[in-house]
């Protein structure tokens, strides 16, 4: 027999907490219901029906996924859509070049003639969310009996959207416990509207990644266009602009402390339910591990960007991209380290174990629960460590590898295609593909990475002996030893002979491509080393993770059964997992360290003040001195400030970015962005004390938009609210 706990029985668990602090915890919208009365406690003027609705239109039809991986909001009727700066980062950087300098100086298009394209870039509308649980474990033995789900999963799918443009997935919750159904509507041509310059989308650079207080204009602007019949449609001059179900008002009113925020967006993951072994395993071994990974990556990168507008261009986006987590992790593990967040998780374990013991039955299932997590972790989570530097290693190290990855479909099919007449379809689009790669890379730079990251990865896992096992040279060889003068001779040869380190090298040898050229491709340097390591990953670490990764997953099923069925007085939302959801909470500041206490609030006047510090990562354009002078706020100012951002209390994470945080009425407020440097613990335990998210004021964005980027017409899209 399966325990399943019901949509009733799992509204109850959570109303049970309501008088509790709200901050904590990612709602489902579909059960917002339960949260209304709460709600509208702390200030909320909205219904749940305004929230999200399946038989009306809601805000849930204003949110959408953007890229598969941040959040945007829509903001007027003709399909206008705000992100952040950082998560439109690599269609700036890919539209940017030394002459058209859109990282520096900013891009506005006058007219929606001038939007510019996007391949391959989506943004995703929730039609619906259905618990489907049932309907899941119909007919199964019990949750592990993964056969038999998937096949229901298969079958709800297809019945979800069948006669319909839309597409759908079932993703589970609370580790199997529990499953919905997610009915999507993804729109494919969404283009470039505008965005402002590095030095307000991205000021403050690293220095004030994660921190408070916080000065960044984080945003930039999108279109979604769509076919004539308004649905989703491929990329066509015809195309027009989306007339949407539902976009947000701007909140122009003034602000103040204690005021009600709403946070609706598709938070990426957290691991809240975590034992106290791993994540000493996290603090201790995996992330510090990680950090020096990308330290290495970052030394050699920032220099580069220093020293050349070229590479500033070709990696300002990858080094965002490394730059972001390195930073993250950093205060991740202060975070985790300044709260004894180990000592908590052992206490919660004991009590989880203690209470499990009163009762018999609950003995029997979940007594032992805790001791077995622990002892997997002990025995196994070295298999995690070296997916977790195998990972670093291929997917954020050396770029030339992605260029090798690109290259197997030719190397597996070459024969097929030789024998179907479409060989020069398929080099065509090599040739495309590789123009592309090479105009956002550095050789030196990569060289460089490549040297530092693979005397790093095989001395943290202790994997010389492999990599080392089939030279022929001695080991008295000074070509071999010690390892970095044999990394540095490895390094030579790749990056001097390998096609893939070089972009004449590469289109020459797509140019006399032949059976000839074929045989020898496999063994060219660069393609030999990657794919005899890259195989050595697929086929040993990766499926030695994943049995690691499913046998903690199984128990951690029946772990949080145990938490519902134990525990109904707790708090219980289920993880992150990159689907749509709510938090609430209010506009507050915090006191996260003894003697510290931060505002609710940044200004124009900030930005300034950092600025006469002199250091780059501050770096003004003279407009905004010029603005910041005369006072020409506009109509944008509260009480003859100009807000720049502010902090929440709502519970927030990666994916999070983007997302419109929302007032009493629904109105946007601003785009959430960051978190503090205290809070990006909350991914493995929320602290409502120290918690916040950080947000850029809309009123700021709609500043720069009108009065520094002359792009008053896209501020006359939106619907202002003042009151």
């Amino acid at each position: 027999m399966i325990l399943k706990l019901s949509k009733f029985t799992f509204l109850f668990l959570y109303l049970c907490t309501l008088p509790l602090r709200a901050e904590e915890g990612m709602l489902i919208p579909s059960l917002i219901a339960a949260f209304e009365s709460d709600m509208k406690a702390k200030g909320m003027k909205l219904s749940a029906a305004d929230i999200y609705s399946v038989n009306s239109t809601s805000i849930k039809d204003a949110i959408l996924q953007f890229g598969g991986g941040c959040t945007a909001e829509l903001v007027s009727n003709q399909g206008l859509l705000l992100t952040n700066h950082h998560c439109g980062y690599s269609q700036i950087q890919s539209h940017s070049s030394i002459e058209n300098d859109y990282l520096k100086y900013g891009f506005w298009a006058k007219s929606k003639n001038e939007e510019l394209a996007n391949p391959g870039l989506t943004a995703l509308r929730i039609v619906r969310i259905e618990d489907v649980s049932q309907a899941v474990f119909s007919g199964t033995s019990s949750k592990n009996d993964l056969v038999k789900i998937q096949e229901n999963i298969k079958k709800l799918v297809a019945l979800a959207v069948a006669g319909t443009h839309y597409e759908a997935e079932i993703k589970a919750f609370n580790y199997g416990n529990d499953y919905y159904l997610m009915v999507k509507e993804v729109f494919l041509d969404v283009r470039f509207v505008g965005s402002p310059p590095n030095s307000i989308g991205k000021f403050g650079g690293d220095t004030d990644n994660w921190v408070w207080p916080r000065h960044t204009g984080d945003f930039s602007v999108f279109r979604i266009y769509v076919g004539k019949d308004n649905k989703p449609a491929a990329y066509s001059k015809d195309n027009k602009p989306y007339t949407p179900l539902h976009f947000l008002p701007i909140s122009f009113k003034d602000r103040k402390a204690g005021d009600f925020t709403m946070v609706y967006g598709f938070p990426g993951q957290t691991e809240q339910h975590v034992v106290s072994s791993y994540l000493k395993f996290i603090i201790e071994k995996e992330r510090p591990a990680r950090i020096k990974m990308r330290d290495l990556s970052l030394s050699v990168i920032d220099v580069g960007m220093k020293n050349s507008d070229l590479v500033r261009i070709q990696y300002s986006a990858k080094q965002a991209s490394i730059a972001n987590a390195w930073k993250k992790w950093i205060g991740q593990i202060d975070g985790l380290k300044q709260l004894d967040a180990i000592s908590i998780k052992i206490k919660q374990e004991k009590e989880y174990t203690d209470r499990a013991k009163s009762n018999p039955n609950w003995n029997t299932k979940y007594g032992s629960l805790v001791k077995k997590m622990n002892d997997l972790v002990a025995q196994k989570s070295d298999l995690e460590f070296q997916y977790a530097m195998g990972a670093e290693y291929f997917s954020y190290g050396p770029e030339y590898f992605k260029l090798v990855r690109g290259m197997n479909d030719l190397i597996l099919n070459y024969s097929k295609y030789k024998e179907k007449n479409e060989l020069k379809r398929v080099i065509d689009k090599l040739k495309i593909s590789g123009e592309g790669f090479f105009k956002n890379y550095n050789e030196q730079v990569d060289k460089k990475i490549f040297s530092l990251l693979t005397l790093e990865y095989f001395n943290k896992c202790n994997a010389w002996k492999e990599l080392t096992k089939d030279l022929t040279y001695s080991k008295h060889n000074p070509w071999f030893d010690p390892y970095d003068t044999y990394c540095n001779n490895l390094t030579n040869q790749i990056y001097s002979e390998s096609i893939f380190t070089n972009k004449d090298r590469f289109l020459l040898f797509l140019d006399k491509i032949s059976d000839k050229s074929m045989k020898k491709l496999t063994r060219d340097k660069g393609f030999e080393y990657y794919s005899k390591y890259i195989n050595n990953f697929k086929m040993k670490v990766v499926p030695s993770y994943q049995l690691f990764s499913a046998e903690m997953t199984a128990l951690l099923q029946v772990y949080v059964e145990g938490k519902l069925i134990m525990f109904p007085d707790a708090k219980h939302w289920p993880d992150a997992n990159s689907t749509l959801r709510i938090s609430y909470g209010k506009l507050e500041g915090s006191a996260p360290t003894d003697g510290m206490m931060y505002t609710e609030h940044t200004t124009l006047d900030g930005i300034v003040t950092k600025y006469n510090t002199g250091n780059p990562d501050f770096e003004l354009l003279p407009k905004m001195l010029e603005l910041h002078k005369t006072k020409d706020f506009g109509p944008y100012a509260q009480n003859g400030e100009l807000w720049v951002c502010f902090t929440g209390s709502n519970h927030t994470t990666g994916g999070n970015s983007g997302s419109p945080v929302l007032d009493e009425n629904g109105y946007l407020m601003g785009l959430n962005f960051d978190r503090t440097w205290e809070s990006t613990m909350s991914d493995y335990m929320f602290d409502a004390k120290r918690c916040r998210n950080v947000v850029v004021d809309i009123r700021y964005v709609l500043w720069v938009m009108d009065k520094y980027c002359g792009a008053k017409h896209i501020v006359d899209e939106m619907t202002l609210m003042k009151e």
